[in-house]
């Protein structure tokens, strides 16, 4: 089976050159890469879906979708609507992209909102953070149905038998919290997830849980207050390092262990997100990424595709979600 990730190549900081490279880097047998970009670029020997607009990271996402059909991360999500695709990245806008997916892909039945499931480089093994930006307001059952998804991220991806999910919030004691913790706590015990309890932000990068959930606006917030501790501890130490020359020698006998910390914290050893609870699978990159954090991401969406994490959490939901009045599909529209 080869599998197919359409890559925005117009999407991101560095596009084309570097979303070009990571995806030349990414293919392989059983992996095919398929840039959408205009008809001039340089698609190195990949195949090319043609578009050619691009939406810009400041226009709002909604109105860009509508208003460029034709434009290579509209383009990119209709080739998984389409067929023409197995799966989706881009490295454009996070808000067009779901935009995007929800008019062109639509949500799972029953799925009240998607959510961004983002993995986090914890101590004790990488752990997963769900919503990590999709819906900036949500309520409990948004919450329970984001635990579901990402108890199956955390089991075809990462690999966990019995992902143990926590809640984020203030304290770890049951009554800690505001009315969406609550709320969202007194769901999960009830889910026959397992279900731990309260976790604090401080424990994300120890790994206390498999599953750490949360609303779309505390979970990107925490999720950036992460990445730039992470790489502000990173570059103070290389500072450091380089300050004298007994730094620079004692960097010497430290950089093999130096380097596998660094690897194990990189954000672009993923590479994206996906964006689960639609009909197919989208990944997200970021920004700024590098051809390396691309090439990862196409990767990570072929994994998608291949542990059939659409199907799978379909199945999931409808068995343990769908059968609750709470999250009744006809509860949001």
């Amino acid at each position: 089976m080869t599998v197919r990730v359409a890559v925005d190549a117009l999407g991101g900081d560095r596009a084309p050159a570097e979303i070009v490279a990571g995806a030349l880097a990414a293919a392989g047998e059983g992996l095919e890469p398929v840039l959408v970009g205009p008809p001039e670029l340089d698609a190195g020997g990949l195949r090319l879906i043609e578009a050619d607009q691009a939406i810009a990271m400041d226009e709002p996402p909604v109105e860009a979708v509508r208003a460029k059909p034709g434009s290579s991360l509209v383009r990119a999500v209709r080739a998984v609507a389409e067929g023409e695709a197995d799966a989706a990245v881009s490295a454009g806008s996070t808000g067009a992209m779901l935009a995007a997916s929800l008019l062109h892909l639509r949500r799972l039945p029953g799925v009240l909102r998607p959510g961004i499931a983002v993995v986090i480089p914890a101590r004790r093994g990488p752990s997963v953070l769900i919503d990590a930006g999709a819906n900036a307001d949500a309520r409990p059952e948004h919450l329970l149905q984001f635990a579901h998804m990402g108890a199956v991220f955390a089991e075809e991806i990462l690999g966990v038998a019995e992902p143990e999910v926590g809640l984020l919030s203030i304290g770890e004691e049951d009554e800690k919290g505001n009315q969406l913790a609550l709320g969202a706590g007194t769901l999960l015990r009830a889910s026959g997830l397992r279900f731990r309890g309260n976790v604090e932000s401080r424990g994300l990068l120890e790994g206390e849980v498999d599953v750490v959930v949360t609303d779309g606006f505390t979970g990107n917030v925490a999720l950036k207050a992460l990445e730039g501790t992470i790489r502000t501890l990173l570059d103070s130490l290389r500072a450091e390092l380089r300050s004298s020359l007994r730094g620079r020698l004692g960097g010497l006998l430290i950089r093999p262990a130096a380097q596998r910390v660094r690897e194990r914290l990189d954000p672009e050893t993923y590479g994206g997100a996906y964006l689960l609870g639609l009909r197919g699978l989208v990944v997200i990159a970021h920004g700024s990424s590098s051809r390396v954090a691309i090439a990862n991401a196409v990767r990570l969406a072929a994994r998608g595709v291949e542990h059939q994490v659409v199907t799978r959490l379909e199945e999931r939901l409808a068995r343990s979600v769908l059968a609750s009045p709470t999250t009744s599909p006809t509860a949001e529209r």
